[in-house]
């Protein structure tokens, strides 16, 4: 079952020697930069004439979803606005002896 593509790194020897390329962007500045895109477009709740990101049609598309009864869509947009509700945790503490096969003999003092 051994499979020979499994075969470790010799010792200072690197999987990617040349690695990534320079001046290559990473996924999260390319989706920044598309969803900035501006597109002059009819605004769904105002109907005027209005430059929106792409951002701005998306989170209008959200409104229109919860609009409509889509619960998920709700929570996002309230999550978005006014952030996640924390998570509560009840923690009881219950004091017990570290050492409960130890008794505490207080007659040497």
């Amino acid at each position: 079952m051994a499979n020979k593509n499994l075969i470790p790194f010799k010792k200072g020897e690197s999987g990617n020697p040349k690695g990534r390329p320079v001046g290559s962007k990473n996924r999260s500045t390319i989706a920044k930069r598309w969803l900035s895109v501006e597109q002059n477009l009819k605004n769904p709740l105002t109907s005027e004439l209005e430059d929106m990101s792409q951002e701005d049609l998306m989170t209008l598309a959200l409104i229109k979803k919860a609009r409509e009864g889509d619960t998920q869509a709700y929570q996002k947009l309230m999550d978005s606005a006014y952030g996640a509700p924390l998570q509560q945790i009840e923690q009881t503490n219950i004091e017990q002896p570290l050492f409960p096969d130890v008794t505490e003999d207080n007659s040497n003092q």
